[in-house]
């Protein structure tokens, strides 16, 4: 008999689920240099964004070290004066390092970030959105549903490509929908409407269910994407480089000059990394985490997230690129595994 965790990600791999967004934030970057400036602060390249997509993003310091994760958009409507504007989102425990590390590189530029949401012309604290994620197999075909006959405001049918940013209004409230970038079948709706629960709501009614807290972790985990503060991380003991990470698509070669690419351009210059992110089968859950690995009795990585789902056990950390057999750590043994997502 499946247990309750299974038959959510199950419903994840053949039909739709929801749930909450109550972890993420907002920053806008407007002004003449936003575009020149902001391409210099991340690590991908966010100058040729077309109006409403976006991109994954790292902010390093000089020495190459992950200070944090973005995901910035361009905003579809521009000003009349052209200047670009751009929306970046990330977790709620980064705004305000994020924000604070921004700030301090404004010298002479004619930048300002702002926590303010802007709709159709007037500005909202964002504090007056709340959100929530449909995710699944059939999320398109709900989204398209629901957006279709109830939010047709959107108008908006079909479920936007991953990396866009889409406005609107809901029962004349200001409203947005974010697909993330190299997602699929997920959607992020975010809305100022007092009765935002009644559009989840109509999501259920065609079938979607809402996943509990340990389902998305779970779903994190199976489909190998690392949390920031997590599993990668900006500690005394540990300080990630990004390709260390695996996340590629975090990274631009050709953009130009931005803040710690000299680093990232010496580890790409190499072809590699002494370690790598991956995920891992465990024989047990760990006591702890972060848990050393070793092989053979020597260092060969660690593991920052696991979880148990049936009688199977799985993780995500880091190996050393020459430990590629099975390993150990305090409690059990570890095998790297390809994503495991579609086991479930």
């Amino acid at each position: 008999m499946s247990s309750p965790l299974q038959t959510e990600l199950d419903t994840i791999l053949h039909g739709a689920a929801i749930f909450p967004l109550t972890d993420r934030a907002f920053l806008r970057i407007t002004g003449p240099d936003a575009t020149r400036w902001l391409n210099g602060m991340v690590t991908n390249n966010i100058k040729d964004l077309a109006p409403g997509e976006g991109n994954y993003n790292f902010l390093l310091n000089n020495q190459g070290r992950i200070q944090g994760d973005c995901t910035i958009y361009r905003e579809y409507r521009e000003p009349e004066s052209g200047d670009a504007r751009y929306l970046l989102q990330t977790d709620a425990s980064q705004i305000d390092t994020i924000q604070q590390l921004l700030d301090k590189f404004i010298i002479m530029d004619d930048v300002e970030l702002s926590r303010e949401l802007v709709v159709q012309g007037s500005s909202f604290p964002q504090e007056m959105f709340k959100g929530f994620a449909v995710i699944g197999k059939t999320a398109d075909e709900l989204f398209g549903k629901v957006m279709g006959e109830i939010l047709n405001e959107f108008l908006l049918v079909d479920l936007p490509k991953a990396g866009t940013l889409v406005w609107g209004t809901y029962a004349g409230t200001p409203s947005f929908v974010l697909s993330p970038p190299e997602t699929k079948k997920a959607v992020e709706v975010w809305s100022s409407y007092s009765d935002l629960d009644a559009v989840r709501t109509e999501f259920q009614k065609l079938g979607a269910i809402e996943l509990s807290p340990a389902a998305i972790e779970a779903y994190r985990i199976l489909s190998g994407t690392p949390k920031y503060g997590v599993d990668i991380r900006n500690t005394d003991t540990a300080k990630d480089l990004p390709q260390e990470t695996a996340q590629t698509h975090a990274l631009h070669f050709t953009k130009g000059c931005y803040l710690g690419q000299e680093i990232v351009e010496r580890i790409h210059s190499r072809g590699q990394v002494h370690r790598t992110f991956t995920t891992f089968s465990l024989s047990a859950l760990p006591a702890t985490l972060p848990s050393p690995l070793t092989a053979e009795g020597k260092p060969a990585g660690e593991l920052t997230s696991a979880i148990t789902i049936g009688d199977q056990t799985f993780a995500l950390g880091y190996i050393r690129r020459e430990a590629l057999d099975r390993l150990n750590f305090d409690g059990g043994t570890a095998t790297p595994t390809p994503v495991p997502i579609s086991l479930i």
